[in-house]
């Protein structure tokens, strides 16, 4: 049996598919071909790796003039995907039409569905057509038919689909979301993301890269890959989950200034956010948070997270450890919590580092997708020049943590409430305190007399300014495997780590 001229390794576990390959007139009678009777063929169909965590689909042809033979080996193959348990064969598909621009049921049409077929996976498409439409379509759904859901769109098809699949499974289990204490239900099934909005933040983030090719053969192969989840409660009655940013101030108000611009498209970000800059405002507030002691590594060790990440195993097991000594209702209810009192131009909370293209290493470079925790970032008021300093960071290697008026804690669980206009003490637990007054002698350069901010989350808003908050440890799982290392030359880029030699 020969193949083509061209050397290819790849493990069994990278191989999309294998196919009995019809050889026509023309190619046979080319090259060595020619001297065979009549050959055989099969096709490998496998990921190829390329730079900047890029993967293709390629293939390679193998031939020779015993037929027997030629079935052997495309039997064999098929047996050895059909080990390979981790593989989605049945996908509810979410495909948002007006998203980004307006090319999610293009992308998936010509792009992804190909490869779905080749794979031999089922689907079952549902094209939205209002705001919550997969989400509440998840809470009606026959779910155990599939072996996955993928969404096509954005960050905010994104949270869609994860809000219907959490509360589907809180609702199937009897747990109540609007208790913050309650200990939430994993979720088993595993979600996809096609990228093809106007931020791709969490695949970014989470992938490498955004690229809907990529991220259809990540779901091929059927990677999976932990994810922390952040429950948002006001009162007692739940708001929202958050996987990426939680921001108040200046990316709150960066979000409800750009909502009502929506007809600038992505741009509306850009303008927002100078304007925002320009206004400068800040907010009074309390900040308490229950540091995450069972997780190893901190914001600033520069130990960033990649495939296979150690410190997100041994934090799992280090929570597990301290949950089965001392009890949940001991680490809720007991555990020391530290109290921040200040005024601050942004307070971000983040599950995971929000990297993107603007800001390849995001807003905490070090912050882990399943440690159980999340780093929480508080930007006290400075000079408009210090804070473009901080910003200007997002986008450089420099450590942006290194000023004097940003503090960064690795956290578990974090309440904020804002400061009364008459300056009366709030507790740190009384979460029902609302509003405070801000006053123009604070920022002179607008001409407001009261600013007030909102909460982003997840590029979503949220009107409550005090909320609590709880970091769940690997709530969900995406169909992805965390960043991988960089390739170190153009030759390992070029093909697949070796295993298995076809």
């Amino acid at each position: 049996m020969s193949p083509v001229p061209e050397n290819c390794f790849v493990p069994t576990s990278e191989i999309i598919a294998v196919e009995e390959t019809e050889l026509n007139k023309k190619q046979c009678n080319t090259g060595k071909w020619q001297k065979m009777a009549k050959p055989h063929a099969f096709t490998v169909y496998y990921v190829k790796k390329a730079r900047n965590h890029r993967w293709r689909c390629s293939d390679v042809t193998f031939w020779c003039v015993d037929e027997h033979l030629c079935n052997q080996w495309i039997q064999a193959l098929k047996e050895l995907l059909e080990m390979q348990k981790s593989r989605p064969k049945q996908l509810l598909v979410y495909i948002n039409p007006y998203g980004g621009k307006r090319q999610g049921k293009r992308i998936y049409e010509q792009k992804v569905a190909p490869l779905f077929s080749l794979a031999s996976i089922s689907t079952d498409v549902v094209i939205t057509e209002h705001a919550n439409h997969a989400k509440d379509n998840l809470l009606e759904v026959n779910i155990n038919k599939y072996d996955g859901v993928v969404c096509v769109g954005g960050d905010g098809m994104f949270s869609e689909v994860m809000h219907g699949l959490i509360g589907r499974m809180q609702k199937d289990s009897g747990i109540d979301q609007n208790n913050p204490k309650a200990p939430l239900v994993q979720c088993n099934i595993r979600i996809g993301i096609i990228p093809a909005g106007s931020t791709d933040c969490i695949c970014y983030s989470t992938v490498g890269i955004s690229d809907p090719v990529t991220s259809a053969l990540h779901i091929i192969i059927g990677d999976c890959q932990p994810l922390d989840v952040s429950s948002v409660h006001h009162n007692n009655t739940f708001l929202k989950y958050s996987v990426s940013l939680l921001g108040y101030g200046f990316y709150g108000d960066i979000l409800k200034d750009s909502e009502k611009k929506r007809w600038m498209g992505p741009m509306r970000y850009d303008y927002s956010g100078f304007k925002t800059f320009l206004s400068h405002h800040y907010y009074e507030g309390t900040i308490s948070f229950q540091p995450a002691k069972h997780a190893l590594g901190s914001p600033r060790d520069k130990d960033s997270c990649r495939t296979g990440c150690y410190i997100c195993k041994k934090s799992e097991q280090q929570l597990a450890e301290q949950q089965k000594e001392c009890g949940l209702k001991y680490e809720e209810d007991e555990e020391e919590w530290k109290v921040i009192k200040g005024k601050f131009l942004a307070i971000n909370a983040v599950n995971m580092s929000c990297a993107c293209p603007r800001s390849p290493k995001g807003l905490s470079p070090a912050a882990h997708l399943a440690d159980g925790s999340a780093d929480l970032i508080l930007v006290r008021k400075c000079s408009r020049f210090d804070f473009l300093r901080y910003l200007v960071r997002h986008t450089n290697q420099d450590d942006q943590f290194d000023f004097s008026f940003v503090d960064v804690h690795r956290v578990k669980s974090f309440q904020f409430t804002s400061k009364l206009s008459d300056d009366n003490e709030s507790s740190v637990t009384d979460i029902g305190k609302k509003r405070f007054g801000q006053f123009c002698r604070d920022h002179p350069a607008c001409c407001c007399n009261i600013a007030n901010s909102t909460w982003n989350c997840d590029g979503e808003t949220l009107d409550s300014s005090a909320i609590e908050v709880r970091v769940h440890c690997q709530l969900m799982k995406l169909f992805a495997r965390g960043i991988e290392e960089n390739c170190k030359d153009e030759a390992a880029c070029s093909q697949s780590s070796v295993e298995q030699l076809l």
